[in-house]
């Protein structure tokens, strides 16, 4: 049994209309204590089943549920289940304080979520500890463009040993990478990636371990620490491992060289110790 009904055949004239004019309150308040029923339902044959609008910074509709679903729209032809248009500000927006998704998006056969921009981005994502995570293949047909500088890998690293981000390291016994200390070394693995201004732009090899591992730069920009007390380094000199600790220097002997390259000097240092750009080529 219906306890109020309204009816009107005014295009302009609502069947059922609630105003409040005070400071709180409700226009129209809706309750069903039943337990399949709807506190209020709109039904309507080609126009809007539920309308709201705010003139003000409140809510147009809000939905709010202890245990269920705030709100729910769902379309029985090849419609939009929701729809959310703004002319500014976010045209969807979900939030979660708990643990669940702020947005979930699920479909069948076709994509769960689809981004869509005409001259912006897509899809965004930022996190705190990931901005995204993919379980399953992923196929990208544009470029993918890493603003970082260069491609490292994560290796097991001696731990007796002092490293940081810039350091020459070869590659020891147990699988575990040494700081170089033999000028030539043929055993030389990369540089430890993140000195200066220049950080990976793509990481393999990533794991959770309890051994420590570090990032080794093999291709790309990397900021090595390099010593040119015996011979000063130009920009594009070759550079292979030194004596100094994890220390890059000249390659003057071409035989000694051949399989102990690190890469080419970006920027000369003319004498001493220092850290300069190096564009990495293992050879």
């Amino acid at each position: 049994m219906t306890s109020l009904a309204g009816n009107s055949t005014d295009p302009n004239t609502p069947a059922v209309q609630g105003v409040n004019t005070g400071d709180g309150g409700s226009g129209v308040f809706g309750r069903d204590d039943s337990v399949h029923g709807g506190g209020v339902i709109g039904h309507s044959q080609n126009g809007r089943g539920v309308y709201g609008e705010s003139l003000g910074p409140g809510t147009g509709v809000w939905g709010f549920s202890q245990t269920s679903t705030g709100v729910v729209g769902e379309s029985g032809g090849s419609g939009a289940g929701v729809i959310g248009k703004a002319a500014s500000g976010r045209g969807v927006y979900g939030e979660s304080g708990g643990n669940g998704q702020g947005v979930w998006g699920f479909s069948q056969s076709d994509s769960g979520v689809v981004g869509v921009s005409g001259t912006g981005i897509g899809v965004f994502g930022k996190g705190g500890r990931l901005a995204a995570h993919f379980e399953g293949s992923v196929e990208v047909t544009g470029d993918i463009l890493l603003t970082n500088a260069d491609c490292a890998e994560e290796f097991d690293i001696d731990t007796s040993q002092e490293h940081d981000p810039g350091t020459v390291m070869v590659i020891g016994d147990a699988n575990k990478l040494h700081l170089c200390t033999n000028a030539y070394d043929k055993r030389v693995a990369g540089v430890i990636s993140g000195a200066g201004d220049c950080r990976p732009g793509l990481v393999l090899g990533r794991q959770s371990s309890a051994r420590a591992r570090m990032p080794i730069a093999l291709t790309g920009t990397v900021y090595c620490k390099v010593d040119a007390q015996a011979a000063p380094i130009g920009v594009g000199d070759l550079l292979t491992t030194s004596s100094t600790p994890g220390h890059a220097m000249k390659a003057t002997d071409a035989m000694r060289a051949f399989g102990a390259v690190i890469g080419k000097a970006l920027r000369p240092i003319h004498g001493g110790r220092g850290l300069i750009p190096v564009l990495v080529a293992l050879q």
